[in-house]
């Protein structure tokens, strides 16, 4: 005996109503419980629909499919963290490679040969902390839009393009550098400096731009419905 779509809608209430609100997780749970009650019917024929789904549901434990939503959480933000860095390596490959150093290599000139250092690094924040804010606004802008285009909430969407706002990242190096003037005196540590923001750079550059542009593409790849979610 097989589910029938009605059963299965059921079983995406059922996900929803234990407090499992990502399509995406919804989903897998449903493939999930779908076969476990198929499996059930084999050996038991005569079991009802509602008494099989509360027999795997039971499997899950007290805590329901929390366990299950915080292990695909982590899985998930791995994948994102291989995908940032399978961008990143590209940076460090011909041709990118020479790009990036030569950016190292202008900053590290820059400060070296500056006779204000500081009054460079003190811009540098100003830049930083513009582009944060206006990443902050844009990320709130995209957020909204896709609620409404997709009302259906994915996680692995939400981890994709969420981590633009990491760009605090940047704050830390920059204030350690200012505060600590008399590393403008060692080439070694300035040079140092400079690959640290150029890497930072790099990385803002990745997850605030290249992985949300590329989202939809990630997404389809790992949830082929996901094209057809509209």
């Amino acid at each position: 005996m097989k589910i029938n779509q009605s059963q299965v809608d059921q079983l995406y209430l059922f996900t929803r109503q234990h407090f499992v609100e990502y399509y995406d997780l919804q989903t897998e749970l449903v493939d999930h419980l779908a076969n476990a009650i198929e499996a059930q019917w084999q050996l038991t024929p005569s079991r009802t629909f509602d008494e099989a789904l509360q027999i795997e549901f039971k499997k899950f434990g007290v805590f329901g499919f929390s366990d299950v939503v915080q292990k695909r959480h982590v899985a998930l933000e791995k994948k994102y963290r291989k995908i940032v860095w399978g961008h990143f390596k590209t940076f460090f490959q011909l041709p990118q490679i020479i790009g990036t150093f030569s950016a190292v290599g202008i900053l590290f000139l820059m400060l070296k040969m500056s006779s204000n250092s500081i009054l460079i690094f003190s811009i540098l924040l100003g830049l930083v902390v513009i582009y944060y804010f206006f990443e902050l606004f844009r990320n709130v802008r995209i957020r909204n839009r896709t609620n409404k285009d997709r009302p259906r909430k994915w996680l692995f969407k939400e981890i994709l393009t969420g981590y633009r706002q990491s760009a605090g990242l940047v704050f830390l190096p920059l204030q350690i550098l200012v505060h600590f003037r008399t590393i403008f005196d060692n080439d070694y540590i300035l040079f140092l400096g400079s690959f640290l923001l150029i890497s930072l750079a790099l990385y803002q550059y990745i997850v605030s731009i290249i992985i949300p542009n590329k989202a939809e593409q990630y997404l389809i790849e790992t949830y082929p419905e996901y094209e057809f979610s509209k």
